[in-house]
């Protein structure tokens, strides 16, 4: 028998629903990690079945660092007004904008990253094994990495959340989408620094 006390603690942690919380804590056996763990997988299933449907609502969001001299603006969609007005929506929205301001990506996604810039980088990179004695699997294997790299660190949905290093912001989004039961997306984004 799962403790009530239990089972609230993990909805406030996770945001999950009672029923999906205790079934959670059963399926974990009363740990509270792995519970939330299966919580995580669960909702991103969840997310990813609510990735198609249609975003028409949503905030325009604004943060200016402490020193004024950095800032960001974030266009977060969502399904419906109600959501949009919800305070853990515009949380997300306000981390979001700081994570820009913080973190300063260059694109959204891979996708977005335009396919002469992504070449020039393959190119430099190639260029600094050329003199090297690496077998070309290994190269290659390495250039994946690279790649990765490159996208983890300028296409915001590949970032490391600034306030969880743990989770990425896609990852970071997926949560929203569980615990808030609508498609959440980022349609696009601007950060501003002074003198940039």
């Amino acid at each position: 028998m799962i403790d009530s006390s239990l089972v609230m603690k993990l909805r406030e942690m996770t945001g999950a629903g009672i029923l999906d919380a205790k079934k959670a804590l059963e399926d974990a056996s009363g740990d509270v990690e792995k519970a939330i763990e299966l919580l995580r997988k669960k909702g991103a299933i969840k997310a990813a079945k609510k990735g198609e449907r249609m975003t028409h609502e949503g905030v325009v969001h604004c943060y200016v660092h402490a020193n004024g001299k950095v800032g960001a603006m974030v266009e977060l969609l969502c399904e419906t007004d109600f959501v949009a007005r919800n305070e853990q929506f515009q949380g997300l929205a306000h981390d979001l904008a700081m994570h820009i301001a913080a973190a300063n990506p260059l694109y959204l996604r891979p996708e977005d990253v335009p396919p002469e810039v992504l070449e020039k980088e393959k190119e430099i990179w190639a260029a600094e094994f050329a003199a090297g004695e690496k077998p070309a699997a290994v190269v290659s294997q390495i250039l994946e990495g690279k790649v990765r790299k490159f996208y983890s660190e300028t296409c915001l949905l590949k970032q490391a959340f600034i306030k969880d290093e743990d989770v990425t912001v896609e990852e970071l989004l997926q949560q929203g989408v569980a615990k808030l039961g609508e498609n959440i997306q980022v349609k696009r984004f601007t950060r501003f620094s002074l003198g940039e």
